[in-house]
């Protein structure tokens, strides 16, 4: 039997507010206030802040035919997260707000905030405030994330210089199959018998890293414990092949990537030849990775080669030469990148746009 479900209108905003942040206790010293005031008040110290913004859209970003309020609630709190990590920061507090339409429930919103109060607990974060409204354009949420680094240490997009490896975290394209799947499947459902259930048997990485992917805190402990300090580094959210060419414009840098680098997983390549993909294309391409793109000083190398999943794919040049991948015959494919634009890509699909010419005289993102 279906449990009964609350109108958000019997509670009220406050009486909402209440609830959905009753088990948020504060974990962090500089959370001085948090839900309850007018204002969160927190304190840094010597340190400095880093505060990064980040808005998701019902039919833009996230479609909640497949994707859980919960994992979707951990998700959007994560990826505030991996923005600090991408500073070489520590994210300590969070403000959520919300644009609720009248077809979510009290017990749909403290689904969502399950999420994000799992998220915080994983990553020792503070959820201090936010706001909450009614909506006419489905769920609307956005979160604050505000960290803090020590000034010496926090590492921007500018820094990357001629000779220096490019690195990368993880794995990549695997978020972009994980929603092609997730796609695929919905399409299946929506001409099927009521009682369809989609095989996702085998495929179970690829919809963990669309639908609960992690930010990599383990990478930047590894790089403080071995002493390594990045000259740039940013997350790979909007793709490889993007991130790359915003390193190379904020720093005034080239680059040369080999395509045999990239690191791609088992069930990524084995997915993008289901659907008939390319997968050098799907890797460099595909949005949501949230792995860390870095560089560091070629002094590094044996250093880097100690820290587990991590992966050298290529090297910072003159800004003459331009941004290429090296082919495994030894050509060259110019790097272009257009990335994920929410004014004209309409769809979470449009998300990760990928080209499947394999004779492509560009990598397109």
């Amino acid at each position: 039997m279906e449990e009964k479900q609350t109108e958000i209108s019997t509670l009220g905003e406050f009486g909402l507010i209440d609830r959905i942040t009753r088990d948020f206790p504060l974990r962090n010293a500089s959370s001085h206030k948090g839900v309850g005031d007018d204002a969160a008040v927190i304190g840094f110290g010597d340190k400095e802040a880093l505060v990064t913004t980040d808005l998701l859209l019902e039919g833009i970003h996230f479609d909640l035919r497949y994707v859980p309020l919960r994992h979707l609630g951990y998700k959007a709190a994560v990826v505030n997260f991996s923005d600090i990590y991408a500073m070489n920061g520590c994210p300590r507090q969070i403000t959520v707000s919300l644009g609720i339409s009248s077809r979510f429930t009290v017990e749909h919103i403290e689904e969502l905030y399950a999420g994000i109060r799992l998220a915080c607990e994983q990553y020792g974060v503070d959820l201090v405030g936010g706001d909450t409204s009614a909506s006419v354009t489905g769920l609307v949420i956005s979160i604050t994330c505000l960290g803090e680094a020590d000034k010496d240490k926090i590492v921007y997009r500018d820094g990357a210089r001629p000779t220096d490896l490019i690195c990368v975290s993880g794995d990549l394209g695997a978020a972009y199959m994980g929603l092609q799947l997730l796609e695929r499947e919905n399409r299946v459902a929506v001409n099927s018998a009521p009682d369809f259930q989609p095989d996702f048997s085998g495929k179970e990485y690829l919809l963990e890293r669309q639908l609960k992917p992690e930010a990599r805190r383990d990478i930047i402990e590894a790089l403080a414990e071995n002493g390594i300090r990045p000259t740039s580094m940013m997350d790979v959210s909007d793709g490889l092949s993007s991130e790359l060419l915003h390193i190379c414009k904020s720093s005034g840098v080239g680059c040369r990537v080999y395509e045999d680098r990239i690191p791609i997983d088992y069930q990524t390549a084995i997915m993008a030849e289901e659907f008939n993909m390319n997968l050098v294309m799907t890797a460099m391409n595909g949005g949501e990775d949230y792995e860390l793109l870095f560089t560091v000083p070629l002094a590094d190398s044996e250093k880097i080669d100690r820290i587990k999943g991590v992966t050298m794919i290529g090297y910072i040049t003159k800004p003459e030469l331009g941004a290429a991948m090296v082919t495994r015959d030894g050509g060259e494919i110019e790097i272009r990148a257009q990335g994920w634009n929410a004014f004209t890509d309409a769809t979470p699909a449009a998300s990760a746009q990928t080209s499947e010419a394999e004779g492509s005289s560009s990598v397109e993102a």
